[in-house]
């Protein structure tokens, strides 16, 4: 008899055990889901959300205060100064551009997204975006080149520049040369 009794008992804890699980399981047919269908379906971020950085280059004077203000240095940015002559244009701004920006780039694998290089920005030309799907395969596929200029025209301005300033150093030679030999033609008379 307490065979049967316990055949009984472990029939019905089976029994109530299933209809436990299915009024959970009912419970949440009725409720919206809480999950979304990603990558299919993206939720809408934070006004705040701090992402991939983006840079302007057309707003962009190559004033490196960004790059000093990284705390991981993860910006690199080279620049040329622009000989006579040259119109670099303006900044959304107003200001006046005066450097080539040979070489922007950002390391965003280094980056912690900490939003310091923004604030310092004088021409506002950096900033966060809301992209935040940007893995890649391959490390180097992380460096983010925002350069406007190809590496030949880069090195056409630094040219430029070296051959300015060397004209620049002739000129300041042969005026104190002349200036040198004036005083001795004066001794003469």
């Amino acid at each position: 008899m307490s065979g049967l009794k316990q055949y009984l008992k472990d029939t019905w804890q089976g029994i109530w055990t299933v209809l436990v699980g299915m009024k959970v399981t009912f419970k949440h047919l009725f409720v919206p889901a809480v999950t979304i269908q990603y990558p299919d379906v993206k939720i809408n971020l934070p006004e705040r959300a701090r992402n991939r950085l983006y840079v302007n280059m057309d707003d962009c004077i190559g004033c490196d205060q960004c790059a000093r203000a990284c705390p991981v240095d993860c910006i690199e940015i080279e620049t040329v100064k622009s000989i006579p002559g040259e119109d670099l244009g303006l900044t959304s701004n107003g200001k006046k551009k005066a450097l080539w920006v040979t070489k922007f780039n950002i390391d965003i694998a280094k980056c912690c997204y900490c939003q310091l290089c923004v604030f310092p920005c004088p021409t506002e030309c950096i900033y966060m975006t809301d992209v935040y799907e940007f893995s890649e395969y391959e490390r180097e596929n992380l460096v983010y080149k925002f350069a406007t200029l190809t590496e030949e025209e880069a090195e056409e301005k630094k040219r430029n520049y070296e051959k300015y300033m060397a004209e620049k150093e002739a000129q300041k030679t042969a005026a104190a040369k002349t200036k040198t030999e004036q005083p001795k033609t004066g001794d003469n008379k």
